[in-house]
């Protein structure tokens, strides 16, 4: 064997050794990564599966020292504020996130968009309930929905604001100059081509924002405080998952520290049934736009 036949056989072999191990640490690194999330629901169906009944998704909270009852208002609430809150945090999180990417280059007030939402995406949630505690709360005289999807709202802006910026800047500039080419606007070539090239990361980005909102306790103490009933007005406290676990989790009583189980793997299946959907719908959506 010549020296340039055994060079090249040790070439191959250290880009063989060196293709599985970089496979190995990706896989690792994925193992990783999904190890804690299977652990937490292996963990939540152990504690909590064995409390989920009909009457779990049907009744109302049974008063102290009485077993049984549910939180079926607690889901209702929850569904309630989530949606006020992403009503708000969506639209004005995109529009943000458009202005910085393709109007505001450079800008002062871009720049100071841009640092406002880097900076609210460092608050603790309990800074955020407090402030529309202060706005909101004190100035209406008492709790409501209303306070509750707002502070969500609040808290969803910064991510899909940024998300939206850096998805934008990732679309080619050659899509761009093509639309703008074709004589279409330059409002109409963001809405019309940027966003829906964009759409996938953007969605992902609103995903983000919303399961991390979802599960907040603290803001919601402040804002929409919680009750035992049906919700029946948005301008009343409404109960939340979030809070009724909270709540039966500090209880000295084991029925309702079982029922609190039963509230978390639910929530957890809400949020992964609610992003599963939502992407599913959005990328056929997009896939069909794209044929």
């Amino acid at each position: 064997m010549t020296e340039t036949q055994q060079s090249g056989k040790l070439n191959s072999v250290l880009r063989s050794m060196a293709n599985h191990t970089a496979t190995g640490l990706a896989v690792a690194s994925t193992i990783l990564v999904v190890a804690p999330l299977l652990a937490i629901f292996g963990y939540l169906l152990y504690k909590g599966a064995s409390s989920l009944n009909f009457d779990f998704f049907t009744k109302l909270p049974v008063p102290i020292g009485e077993t049984g009852g549910g939180m079926a208002n607690a889901i209702v609430g929850s569904a309630i504020v989530l949606g006020l809150g992403s009503m708000l945090g969506i639209p004005v999180g995109i529009a943000s996130g458009v202005y910085l990417a393709e109007f505001g280059r450079g800008k002062l007030l871009a720049n100071m968009v841009r640092f406002t939402a880097d900076v609210l995406n460092g608050v603790p949630s309990i800074v955020m309930g407090i402030s529309i505690y202060a706005l909101i709360v004190l100035r209406e005289k008492h709790f409501s929905a209303f306070a509750g999807g707002a502070v969500l709202g609040i808290m969803m802006i910064p991510t899909i604001t940024r998300t939206t910026e850096e998805m934008l800047l990732t679309v080619p500039n050659v899509v761009r100059e093509a639309a703008l080419g074709l004589g279409v606007p330059n409002w109409r070539a963001v809405t019309s081509v940027m966003l829906r090239t964009a759409s996938p990361g953007i969605i992902t980005g609103c995903m983000l924002a919303f399961a991390r909102v979802a599960g907040e306790t603290a803001p919601l103490l402040f804002t929409a405080f919680g009750n035992e009933f049906w919700p029946k007005s948005l301008n009343q406290p409404i109960a939340a998952l979030p809070l009724q676990i909270y709540t039966y989790a500090i209880s000295p009583y084991d029925d309702q520290h079982r029922l609190a189980w039963a509230g978390a793997l639910v929530l957890i299946i809400l949020i992964m049934v609610s992003v599963t959907l939502v992407r599913y719908v959005t990328s056929h959506g997009v896939m069909k736009g794209a044929r």
